[in-house]
């Protein structure tokens, strides 16, 4: 089947799907479409065990057609962090800027290594042992929060303001982090790289240093070019050139391309729309930004759902699942906990500011994107169930909840 024909079936189960939750059902978008796709998926399940194989067959074979981490970490990150970035306030992140840069580093590591541990320990209770280095790639993995599901539904969390930066912000840096930890990790587990401190911190330094420092020079170039430019159509033109390009340049030269995306789209969200934008271009710049990031999100979380027809699924991995569940909103609380009471000596923070950060940490497609760039083995197959499991609870449960959430303790 043709890359074509799949993108256009993909995107009219998306349009279709978005048609019945808002008709319908009324959920949040991204959770609306994820629980229908589900839905469907356990409703093709079922027929295939009734004897409709075809069907089901089918559903499968486009499914796999979708190289899932490809398409997220190649393709729809690019756009949706940049679209993302570009509506953040620079001055009121700047605010923040300690406790969301403890959050975005420390915060990961430690929570990844609390995850690795308990999850080492309970897998082998569980009579499913796997080697200690992959229970760390699943820390690093599904220590960071997803961008893309926490700015999606935040929109309509009501949460209040200085604590929406802070989840928005950490979200936006922290899955850089993440994927530069699992790379090294990963670099490790396959006998890539020699384990050592060096190595590590080589690495780190190339792909976020690197990648600040990219974005900065990419999103300055554009900067200038928009400045020359009173034009709409060739601004937006503009401003894709920067995010494709710009990417896959990243990519190219082993820098963070998710980093290189939200520095370049903070600048231009910021100094470009400020100095460089008349009020015309801006009112088309934020529409376009915002229906691609809608429609690659529709897209998205109808990818997830679907991804539930490929999983092989057993009990013990499915207990194994449901016990990740706490021990990772454990170490997301314990992750959040320090930064929060360290920089409480300098500034004020909401009573249940702990709270609300441990449950609006939401993990999504870019946790599923990393686990399935494992080499394929018994590892990853139960890394991926125990991974999706944990998506899944995140985006329809917390994400269901987070309003109520605020509501009792910011309220």
């Amino acid at each position: 089947m043709e890359l074509v024909n799949v993108a256009a079936i993909l995107v009219s189960i998306a349009a279709l799907m978005a048609y019945v939750n808002y008709r319908f059902i009324g959920l949040p978008s991204a959770i609306g479409l994820m629980v229908i796709s589900l839905c469907l998926s356990v409703g093709l399940i079922i027929l295939s065990k009734l004897g409709m194989v075809v069907i089901t067959e089918s559903a499968r074979l486009l499914i796999d057609k979708v190289d899932f981490s490809v398409t997220l970490l190649h393709g729809m990150l690019s756009f949706l962090l940049f679209a993302g970035a570009l509506h953040i306030n620079i001055n009121d992140l700047a605010r923040f800027k300690w406790v969301i840069g403890l959050m975005a580093t420390a915060g990961v590591m430690v929570s990844a290594l609390i995850i690795s541990t308990l999850m080492w320990w309970l897998l082998g209770l569980l009579g499913l042992p796997i080697p200690f280095i992959y229970c760390l790639l699943f820390g690093a993995l599904i220590s960071p929060t997803d961008p893309i599901a926490v700015l999606g539904i935040l929109k309509s969390a009501g949460v209040p303001k200085n604590l929406e930066i802070k989840i928005a912000g950490e979200s936006l840096f922290n899955d850089g982090v993440g994927v530069v930890l699992f790379i090294a990790i990963l670099g490790i587990a396959t006998g890539g790289q020699e384990v050592n401190a060096m190595n590590i911190t080589i690495l780190f330094l190339e792909e976020a240093v690197g990648g600040i420092i990219l974005g900065f020079v990419l999103g300055s170039m554009a900067f200038y070019l928009l400045k020359d430019v009173d034009n709409y159509p060739v601004e937006i033109l503009l401003t894709l050139a920067l995010v494709m390009g710009g990417y896959s340049l990243a990519i190219a030269i082993h820098t963070s391309g998710p980093i290189t995306m939200v520095v370049a789209g903070l600048l231009i969200g910021n100094h470009g729309r400020r100095y460089a934008m008349s009020d015309k271009t801006r009112e088309h710049l934020d529409t376009f930004w915002e229906l691609v990031d809608e429609i690659l999100n529709a897209v998205l979380f109808v990818l997830i759902g679907f991804e539930l027809l490929i999983i092989s699924f057993s009990p013990s991995s499915i207990y194994a699942g449901l016990l990740a569940i706490p021990v990772v909103l454990l170490a997301r609380f314990l992750s959040v906990s320090f930064p929060i009471k360290l920089m409480s000596l300098k500034q004020q923070f909401s009573p249940g500011s702990i709270r609300v950060l441990t449950w609006g940490g939401l993990r999504g497609g870019i946790s599923v994107a990393l686990v399935l760039s494992i080499p394929a083995g018994e590892a990853r197959e139960l890394l991926l169930t125990i991974t999706y499991i944990v998506v899944i609870f995140s985006v329809i449960v917390q994400g269901l909840s987070i309003e109520r959430v605020v509501k009792r303790w910011c309220d």
